[in-house]
């Protein structure tokens, strides 16, 4: 699966004029970058306010817990259990293509602590392994219902060892159990971050209390409110 060929095909949702932030924002397994393109006006970011948002759209390949079905997913998923094994190759390679979009990005003229990686459920696992090893600082990594796939083979880099972390679960869960992200958030406190942990009443998906949340983080992180 080479996904560096070129950058990859994504949906782009401006804020305002001339945007100087951006955030990258990974779908989970078997969806789009469409999917969350409809939470941007619910976050109730400050009035003027030009932001970038990037929905990448990740490449169709057979899922082996889904019988080899072909679907849009960031990396083959081998089995469900608690340890989630999966294609860390994979991993890597899209990683390195939403490296490509945020350089990209730097490349229009939006400095590298003026983005965000989001990422859902599969996709937050590639924005921990991309955000963490990324060699210039960004502003921050947003990490919902999600796991951290790579906390044993990842090599963080000293750019981005302030990194701004927040995780986001569901208390019901069922398709990734909140203990996920809870090791994760453990993982990651033992490397040395300062992770911020919330927990919703919810499933495997967005409540709306979540996205005023998530809004007011990334005014804070981004800087919004002094622009």
């Amino acid at each position: 699966m080479d996904l560096l060929m070129e950058l990859l095909p994504h949906l782009t949702l401006e804020t305002g004029p001339n945007p100087d932030a951006a955030v990258i924002w990974l779908h989970g397994l078997g969806a789009d970058g469409n999917d969350f393109a409809p939470v941007v006006p619910e976050l109730g970011l400050p009035q003027g306010a030009a932001v970038r948002f990037i929905f990448p759209h990740a490449p169709s390949i057979p899922v082996t817990v889904n019988g080899g079905y072909i679907m849009p997913a960031w990396y083959d998923i081998l089995s469900l259990d608690i340890e989630r094994k999966l294609d860390q190759t994979q991993l890597r390679a899209s990683a390195a293509a939403i490296k490509a979009l945020v350089e990209a990005q730097m490349d229009l003229g939006i400095a590298s602590n003026r983005i965000v990686i989001a990422g859902f459920s599969q996709g937050g696992a590639v924005a921990y392994e991309m955000a963490l090893a990324f060699d210039k600082p960004l502003a921050g990594v947003l990490a919902l219902s999600t796991y951290f796939a790579t906390k044993d083979s990842v090599v963080p880099h000293q750019a981005n060892r302030d990194l701004a972390i927040a995780i986001h679960h569901g208390v019901q869960d069922p398709v990734v159990p909140e203990v996920l992200g809870q090791q994760a958030q453990s993982a990651l406190t033992a490397m040395g971050y300062q992770p911020q942990y919330r927990r919703y009443p919810m499933e495997h998906s967005l409540c709306l209390p979540q996205v005023k949340d998530i809004g007011a983080w990334m005014t804070q992180v981004l800087g919004l409110n002094s622009r």
